[in-house]
This record gives C-alpha cells, sequence and structure tokens, in this order.
C-alpha cells in the first residue's frame, strides 16, 4: 500500500498508460480520479489540454477527497508520422496543446494545491521520442522534448515547496497509440521483430510504465526531482546497431 491515504488524479485513463496507472494507484490505496476525453465506467470526461477541465479536476479532488498529492499528466496524442513537409500548423497545435500544454496545465493547478497539503509528486509522460530522432513524428517529438524540459524547470520553480516533478520517457509500449504498428506487425508474421532494435528484444506493456509511475509517486523515490525516468529495454542506451549474440549475428 504505498500510496495509502493519498489522492491522485490520472489523465489518459481509458486506456493503456493511463489505466493500467490508475488500477496500480487504486491497489496500492490511492483515492484515483481517472480522466480522459472518453469517458466511460470509473473514468470522468476532461480534455487535459483544456484549462477549465484541468481546473475542474484539480478542485474535484480537493472537494470530493480533501486534497491532491499526485498527478500522473499522461494523456497525449501521436499525431502521425507525417514529415514536418506535410504537416500543418494546425497539426502542430492540437499535438502541443494535448502533449505540452496538458502538462503544463496539471503542474500550474496542481502545485498550489498539493503545497498547501504539505508536497506532493507530479508525474509527466515524455517519450524516448523527445530524447533523439527516430522515435517519432516531428510535432510529437517536439512536444515530448518539451515535457523533458518542463518537469526540469517546473522543479526549480518550485524549490521548497517539496513538490517533486519528474517524468518518465517510454519507448515501444503496446497501447491503443501503436496498436496498428502491433497489428500490421501480426498480420504479416513478424511480430518477433517488435522491439527488435533494443537489447530485451521486446516491445513493453502498459504496465511496466504504470509501475515507473508508482515509482516516482510514491515515497521510494522522495530525492528524485526534475528528472526523466526512461523505460525503452535499453533502446536509448545505443544507437542501434549490428549485435553479436551468442551463436549468431543478429540485428
Amino acid at each position: 500500500m504505498k500510496l495509502q491515504g493519498k489522492v491522485a488524479i490520472v489523465t489518459g485513463a481509458a486506456s493503456g498508460i493511463g489505466k493500467a496507472a490508475a488500477a496500480l494507484f487504486r491497489a496500492e490505496g490511492a483515492e484515483v480520479i481517472a480522466a480522459d476525453v472518453a469517458a466511460g465506467e470509473g473514468v470522468v470526461a476532461a480534455d487535459a489540454g483544456s484549462e477549465a477541465d484541468v481546473t475542474r479536476l484539480v478542485e474535484q479532488a480537493v472537494f470530493d477527497h480533501g486534497g491532491l498529492d499526485i498527478v500522473f499528466a499522461n494523456a497525449g496524442i501521436s499525431g502521425g508520422l507525417a514529415s514536418i513537409f506535410d504537416q500543418t500548423p494546425e497539426d502542430w497545435e492540437a499535438i502541443l496543446r494535448v502533449n505540452l500544454i496538458g502538462p503544463f496545465l496539471a503542474i500550474k493547478h496542481a502545485a498550489p494545491r498539493m503545497k498547501a497539503r504539505g508536497g506532493g509528486s507530479i508525474i509527466c509522460t515524455a517519450s524516448v521520442a523527445g530524447l533523439r530522432a527516430g522515435a517519432g513524428g516531428p510535432a510529437y517529438s517536439a512536444s515530448k522534448a518539451g515535457v523533458v524540459n518542463l518537469v526540469r524547470v517546473a522543479a526549480t520553480q518550485l524549490a521548497g515547496a517539496n513538490i517533486r516533478v519528474n517524468a518518465i520517457c517510454p519507448g515501444l509500449i503496446e497501447t491503443g497509440m501503436t496498436r496498428l504498428l502491433y497489428d500490421n506487425a501480426r498480420a504479416s508474421g513478424r511480430e518477433d521483430m517488435i522491439g527488435h532494435l533494443n537489447p530485451m528484444k521486446r516491445g513493453g506493456v502498459p504496465d511496466e510504465i504504470a509501475r515507473a509511475a508508482l515509482f516516482l509517486a510514491s515515497d521510494e523515490s522522495s530525492y528524485v526531482n526534475g528528472q526523466a525516468l526512461v523505460v525503452d529495454g535499453g533502446l536509448s542506451a545505443s544507437h542501434p546497431f549490428y549485435r553479436q549474440e551468442y551463436g549468431r549475428t543478429s540485428f
């Protein structure tokens, strides 16, 4: 029960990483407000890129549960893999609004409530695409690079408030965002190629990211602040290269 007595908000909670995190946080004792643009059982309707909706979520946590201790600003959209030359300013605005402005709004409105409660933890979903090229489209990658730097700036601006702000950088995870990739690989009989460029030789699952979020949300990470925790099976540890494995050569 690592989150016993804590109150948490999780965005993007209708599926994938957010759904797994909301369930895990509850299992660990937290009162969780799960939010998503796609409302459903146990999930309230909210747009992570809307200031009015984010404010409402924070006030709901305070009104219903007496305060707020944890925010997992996880909601995000990919925007596809079109090149810079094929995207429009409107494409960029839509992606940045959810992926980067969303975490900014979460920090802006959650931090005062957390400070009044004595502190807290804010976790934002970034991506390995925000660390280097090759893992996402241009607007998506730029938005996630912004998240990595946002948590660093926020951590410094919240100095003395006992509020930690960190990011998680997932690698290839099987979620709704990557379903087409997984479905195409399975349909073509190339499922074994999924994640083949990382040393773990596989893709990840939402629960593996949720457990990283649990670590950052809990007191076990009490001295971790302003960091981007990479959870990618080792993909970003190196540039892809030919690997000599025992008994054979492989990619």
